[in-house]
Formats: C-alpha cells, structure tokens, sequence
C-alpha cells in the first residue's frame, strides 16, 4: 500500500541516513528485523519489509482506531539526545480520521508514557521529524505507536530512526538527510546544498566551514535567480517541541558588498515570527561567528531568511548550526519567570498590588464549604481575590489590581478564572487592562460578557507589547444599585500564543475529559452509569453548574434520577505500572445535593480483584464547590483505582468528578478538610472571612 517509488533527492536522503555517523543504541535501518526493537504482544505487529527495508502496519491487517505499538531497549544517554525518523503516512485525501503515528518515552519507575511528537500528516513519499530527548538518570524506552485511521487503505511505515547526540537543530550539513532542515519553496530563490560534487551555482562557493574543505557541505542562496527587488528565501529548522534556552551559533558568509538583508526568526505553531539577529557587520570573503541567544520555551522553528536587492546581490551561505544550553553572554540578567507573574492566591498576593488612589478595593478571602457560595478555584477550600466588598465614597466605584512587569517584545497568555455575584448587568463589571510601566497610559483587552452565575469560568487573553507593561484587573460598580461581587483566582502568565497549547502533548497522568474519558472504564451496573456531560446536570438543586477545568468544559457525573438508593456507579483506571515508593492522586469532587449518597476510592491490585482497599471516602453533601482530594498510596503490583458512587436517598444525589492526576511522587501538604467521612453542613454556612 506504500508507494513503491521515491523522489530522487528524498532517496537520497534517506540511504545516506545511517552513513558517515556512529550508530547509536536506539537507531535501526529495519534492513531485515526490528534491530532490538520489539512488538508489543498486545496491539498489531509491525511487519518488516525487506524489500523496502521498513517497518510498516495498514487495514489489511487492522481495522480503525487498532494500534500498533514498538518498543525500544532500555535506553539511558547521558547526553542531550535526538532521534530523527523517516516516515510515511497514506490514506485517502482529506480523510476525516487520519492514521496517527506517535512518539512516546516511557521512563523506568513511571505509570503513565511521556508523549514527544505527534502526526497525521499524509504523504506520498518519505517524511523527516526530529524529536529532542532530555539526557535522563533514568532508563526508559522509545514508543512508537501507530494507530490505523477509518479509511480501507490506510498504513503507516517506518523507514530509518537515529538517535545521535546533541540538539535536533545542530547541524554541519554534511549528512544527506541535513538535520529535518528544510528549504521554504519560492519560485525564484531557494536555500541549495552546496560543497562536495555539487556544482550547480554560477556563483564561485567557498570551502565550507566544517572541514575548510572544498568537499565539505553547507546551505547557499544565491541572487542569480531573484526576479524582483527584496525575494525571499527561507531555510527552516526542526520543530523545537522540547523546551531549550541557551545559545544559538552559527557562521555564515556572504559574497559581494550589497545590501542584502539576512535575519533569523523563531516562528510559532501559528505562524508569528519574532526577530532574534539581524546581519549587521560582516568581514567579506571568510565565515563569521553569529551568536544569539534563544529561548525557545514553546514549540517554534528556527527560520534563517535572507532578502536580495537584485540578481547582483552576492550569494548568503550557513554551516555549523550549534547550540549551548549556557547564554551566549555571561553578563546576560536573569530570565524573566513567567510564573512568577501569576498567583493562586493561597498564600498571599504575590507580586499582585493596588492602586492606593482608588482605596483598596480588592481583598484576599476564603469561603468555608457550604451549599450557598461557591468556595476558591484552586482548592475549593482556599483563598481568592474579592472585588467590591469594601464600598469607596467616589461614584461609580472602580477598584484595580496590578500585577507585575511583564517584558516588551515579548508573546504572552493570560488565564485567570473569575465568577460574578450580584450584579444586574454583568457586562463590563470586570474587565482587564494594559498599563504602560508608568501606570497611565491604558488599553482595555478584555471584559466580562453576560456569563452564568456560581461558576469559575476560565479566561485567557494574548498580550504582545512592544514596551514594559502591567496587567490592571478593574472592577466597576456603575452606581450603588447595580453593584455585585467580583471574585479572581489563579492567574497564570505563560511565554507563547494562548492557542499553542491545544497542539501540545497532552500532561502524562492527566484527565480533564475534556476529549474523551481518557482510558476509564465502567463497571456496569443495571441503570447505574457515569456520564461525560458539559453545563449543568438536568436536575435542580444537585451536581455543578460546569466543569472545574474551564467552566465550560466537560466532566462525570451520576445522575441520580436514573439510578435507586443504594446503587453503586464504578469508574475505574486503566492498569497502572507497579512502582515502587509513594505515589499521588489527586482529583476534584463535587457533591452538592440534598439526597447525596457516598464516593469512595478503592486501590484494586493485580492478582487481588476482590480484595480492593478503601483509599478515601466522603458521604454526604460536601458543597456547592468543586473540592480538591489528594490520596497517598503505594502498590508495587499493577493496580487500578476505582472510583465509586453510591446514590443517595433522592434524586438531588448527583456527584461528579473532574481534572483527574495521577503522580508518581508523595503528595505535598494538603489539608483537604476533615477526616474519612464528613458531612458538608457546618456553621456559618456563607461567611467570608478576610
């Protein structure tokens, strides 16, 4: 099913990709086995082709949505390692599911697998990715899985992996597959390799900088072929998806005095670029050193672009692409931490301050769990910002909370969740602000709509300034009777576009339901069911309003209505690994409701399915809030855990469950209020306390 021919230059770069190089533990050619990697009894094997010298898996031996899973030995490289695969995926064009081919690590001593690269894309001939690997102090193995899409020929094939040392951008050219690096198409002007038998320019090339030979490799565009003032040529890097700060080199020549412009972007899933280096100085006729430094902390490409004046412009060359996880200058100050710039408010305001003109209009407060007043986002038991419950003289009341300096020229994503109490209007009673750094000049970003009320709602903003800037949360009561309570919790600053992180791999041991139930299964029960559900429950009185992870998302629930007192509803994890040592589970709960029944969380260990052993408990309405639970335990079999809800007396019985982590590491200290069993009703139902 795999096409049987290949493009000349991609052939040629695929048999001289285990050439010239020492071939590490984790590499295989598939010439005529798997090398030492192995089939995963359990899925679809991967089938070697020895004509074709690959690996590959298709529909006439699967069906949709079956996996086939190889695993590499144990490996553990002391260096900063990265593997680059050649690949190939078919299917049917502009096929609604796709075949997938992933690339995981799974760390010794670890349940769950890291996810590293991911894709979809189809092709007729053979693809390059470049995967970076962490040097590790733990083994681990390298997965590739495939994973058949719906069409009747679909297949997935692997041709070549490498793994070498170093980082995947580094590169001298000299090997024919050239890093991943790839040239952007332009009619006109394009990035060529130059050096060794290659003479296809009318230019007169230089030796090449890593051997100062003439039979040396490096990139070279030339200006012979621009056909208009200012074309543009552009060499692009591997896809950096493991996050580097250091220092990027590199050594380029030029040829002829010109004013060619040459600069080098990094360029985000999204396609904005962002200015690292521009040429300024350059010594004619012989290789400069660039130095810049890089911090590449979401996935970005490296995008070397040169700009002719005209076809007399000269000819820019690039070899020996180098990276150094030190900064390129040593006097360089400290890197601004975009977690500092956010606060969950737990334990004070962090670097969060007011404007003493407008009095102080924000305060920090919890809520004791109740069935009134929805308690903080972080823990449900915790601390949070409260606007509006100190009134000011002045008329249209207005209260502001500044947070710290966020740098110029910088991408960012604001997240803060909020809810609203009170108000008759909703709109504009909170609303977030730019303030330059002299905190007068302002822009309006974002304002509260119409929204639901008693729910955290997530927000998140993109912020891109070119000078030094302060977020400004504002408050505003239009007068006295159209007055409410504003309430923020959990305000995160991230480096990048908000949208890059719906394209980044998924957090190992994490569930939000978000996509799907994340490999949890059902104990049926006859009526007894959990549900993926978003918005509120059908039943008054009981269950949430929304989801914990955005407000607008999804999560489980039993609904009550359709279920007897006393019956039990089990959700239950996938096997998890046996490990040694303590390990965390954490999850959000919420049981509001009258009638409500009991959740429990058992450990169900291999070998032991009838003997499950209560973790944690709670019975009886807890509160209106979503509350967080973390349990400690320790299981060296592979195990299970179960969650299981027991409906109560009515039908107001409903409980849910949301934003589920597994770790594997002990628990932090965490008061999660009161012990095995409680009941949700407490004294001082409403009280806010400063």
């Amino acid at each position: 099913m795999l096409l049987a021919w290949l493009p000349v230059l991609l052939l040629l770069c695929v048999t001289g990709f285990a050439e010239g190089t020492t071939v590490f533990d984790g590499s295989c050619s598939f010439e005529n086995s798997t090398c030492a990697y192995k089939s995963a009894y359990a899925f679809l094997p991967w089938i070697v082709n020895t004509e074709g010298h690959y690996v590959s898996v298709d529909t006439t031996r699967g069906i949709h949505g079956q996996k086939a899973v190889l695993l590499s030995p144990d490996l553990q490289p002391d260096e900063w390692s990265c593997l680059r695969l050649v690949y190939q995926i078919t299917g049917l064009e502009f096929s609604p599911n796709p075949s997938m081919l992933n690339v995981l690590v799974r760390p010794e001593g670890e349940s769950f697998d890291h996810p590293l690269w991911s894709s979809q894309e189809q092709s007729d001939g053979w693809l390059i990715a470049s995967v970076d690997l962490r040097n590790s102090t733990k083994k681990y193995k390298i997965i590739l899985e495939g994973i058949l899409g719906a069409d009747e020929k679909s297949s997935i094939a692997i041709y070549e992996l490498k793994m070498t040392t170093g980082y995947c951008i580094e590169c001298d050219f000299e090997e024919n597959h050239l890093c991943g690096y790839m040239n952007s198409w332009n009619p006109n002007v394009n990035w060529f390799v130059g050096g060794g038998n290659i003479r296809n320019s009318q230019a007169v090339m230089p030796k090449d900088h890593t051997l100062g030979s003439e039979f040396g490799h490096y990139m070279y565009v030339d200006s012979v072929y621009a056909k208009q003032f200012q074309e543009v040529a552009q060499l692009v890097s591997p896809l950096i998806v493991t996050p580097i700060s250091g220092c990027l080199s590199f050594y380029y020549r030029i040829h002829r005095e010109s004013s060619n412009i040459f600069m080098v972007y990094t360029r985000d899933l999204h396609g904005s670029y962002e200015e690292i280096w521009k040429m300024n100085d350059v010594r004619q006729g012989e290789w400069n050193l660039a130095e810049v430094d890089l911090n590449a902390l979401f996935p970005v490409e490296i995008v070397f672009e040169v700009a002719f004046n005209g076809i007399q412009a000269g000819y820019v060359a690039v070899d020996d692409i180098s990276f150094s996880a030190e900064y390129c200058n040593e006097e360089r100050g400290a890197a601004f931490n975009a977690q500092e710039a956010g606060c969950d408010f737990e334990n004070d305001v962090c670097k969060f301050h007011q404007d003493d003109k407008d009095g102080f209009g924000w305060s920090r407060v919890t809520v004791k769990p109740n069935i009134y007043r929805v308690g903080d986002h972080t823990t449900g038991l915790g601390y949070f910002m409260l606007a509006n419950t100190r009134f000011s003289s002045q008329p249209g009341y207005i209260g502001r909370m500044f947070g710290p300096s966020l740098p110029g020229n910088m991408q960012y994503c604001l997240r803060f969740f909020y809810t609203l109490y009170g108000f008759s209007k909703m709109s504009d009673s909170l609303a977030v602000y730019i303030f330059e750094e002299n905190e007068v000049v302002q822009e309006k970003i974002w304002s509260v709509q119409e929204s639901p009320k008693g729910v955290w709602l997530q927000a998140e903003i993109n912020i891109n300034k070119p000078m030094t800037c302060k977020v400004a949360f504002v408050s505003w009561c239009k007068s006295f009777w159209d007055c409410g309570l504003a309430a923020l919790d959990d305000v995160t600053v991230n480096i990048g576009n908000c949208q890059i992180a719906d394209r980044l791999p998924p957090i190992p041991g994490k569930c939000t339901f978000e996509k799907d139930a994340c490999g949890f299964q059902q104990e049926w029960q006859r009526r007894g069911i959990w549900h993926r559900i978003r918005g509120a429950t059908p039943t008054s009185y009981t269950g949430p309003k929304g989801d914990h992870t955005s407000g607008v998302g999804y999560y489980m629930y039993i609904e009550a209505t359709n279920m007897v007192f006393g019956q039990k509803s089990r959700l239950i994890s996938r096997p998890l690994r046996a490990i040694y040592g303590k390990q965390c589970l954490t999850f959000f709960y919420h049981m509001y409701g009258a009638g409500t029944g009991l959740l429990n969380v058992y450990l169900r260990e291999e070998g032991r399915r009838h003997k499950e052993s209560l973790l944690w408990s709670r019975r009886g309405e807890q509160s209106i809030s979503w509350l967080r639970a973390q349990i400690e335990y320790e299981s060296e079999r592979q195990h299970q855990i179960v969650f299981e809800a027991i409906r109560g007396v009515s039908i107001r019985s409903d409980i849910a469950l949301d934003d589920i982590i597994f770790q594997n590491k002990p628990c932090g200290d965490f008061d999660d209020f009161g012990g095995l069993q409680s009941s949700g009703y407490l004294e001082d139902l409403n009280e806010i306390d400063f």
